[in-house]
C-alpha cells in the first residue's frame, strides 16, 4: 500500500535547515513505513515559493499553484509540518498557509511537528505555540515533536538525544500512526454545498 505524505515547509532560505529537518524526516517515516511493507509517497511543499499566492489568497482568491498545494495536503495520508522558529512562535509565512487553506483540510489528518531554532531553549515553541493551532484546525497532532536547535546538526556527543535518533523515532512513530488508518479519501471542497434542488424543494 502507497501512503501520501505531504511535507509542507516554512523554510525561508536555500539551503534551509527547516527543509533539511523536513527531508529527514520523510526519509524516517519512507523508512518506516517499509519496515511494514508500505511505500511513502512524497510531496514537498515549499511555502517561500508560494508568498506572493498566499498573499494574495487572503485578500481575493487562491491561484491554481496555491490551489494545487491544497489540494495535495487534502488527499494526504499524513502531513509533517515544519516551520522555522522567530520570537518564540511559528513564523507568520507558516501561519499564513494554514490560514488561507480550507477549512477542514487537515480535520482528522496525523500531523508531525517539526522546527528550527537558534538554541535549546525555543523547543517548547513546539508545544505551546504550534501544536495548540493544529488542535484547533482538529487536526491528529503527534505526540512527539522534532526540534532542531543549530547546534544539533552534525552533533555527535549530544548525551540526551541526538537529532539523528530523535528523526529516527518521530518517523517510526508516524509510520506507525499513518499504518493504523485507512488511505485518506480525496475529499470535495464543495461537498457541503446543497443544491437547488434542496434550497427549492419543489
Amino acid at each position: 500500500m502507497t501512503r501520501h505524505v505531504v511535507v509542507v515547509s516554512a523554510g525561508l532560505r536555500e539551503p534551509s535547515s527547516t527543509s533539511l529537518l523536513g527531508q529527514r524526516l520523510a526519509a524516517a517515516v519512507t523508512a518506516g513505513l517499509a519496515e511494514r511493507g508500505e511505500q511513502a509517497e512524497v510531496t514537498v511543499v515549499e511555502l517561500r515559493t508560494l508568498g506572493p499566492e498566499i498573499m494574495q489568497a487572503m485578500t481575493s482568491f487562491a491561484p491554481q499553484t496555491l490551489r494545487d498545494a491544497f489540494d495535495a495536503v487534502v488527499a494526504a495520508d499524513g502531513v509533517i509540518a515544519l516551520t522555522p522558529l522567530f520570537n518564540t512562535s511559528y513564523s507568520g509565512l507558516f501561519k499564513s498557509f494554514f490560514d488561507v487553506l480550507p477549512e477542514g483540510h487537515v480535520a482528522g489528518t496525523p500531523v508531525l511537528l517539526g522546527a528550527t531554532g537558534g538554541t535549546p531553549r525555543h523547543s517548547l515553541a513546539l508545544d505551546y505555540a504550534v501544536r495548540p493551532m493544529f488542535t484547533y484546525l482538529h487536526a491528529e497532532v503527534l505526540t512527539t515533536t522534532v526540534f532542531a536547535a543549530t547546534d544539533d546538526w552534525g552533533a555527535q556527543d549530544d548525551a540526551v538525544r541526538p537529532l539523528p535518533e530523535r528523526i529516527t523515532r518521530a518517523g517510526r512513530e508516524f509510520a506507525a500512526a499513518l499504518a493504523r488508518r485507512e488511505p485518506a479519501a480525496a475529499r470535495d471542497e464543495f461537498g457541503g454545498t446543497p443544491s437547488f434542488e434542496e434550497m427549492f424543494p419543489g
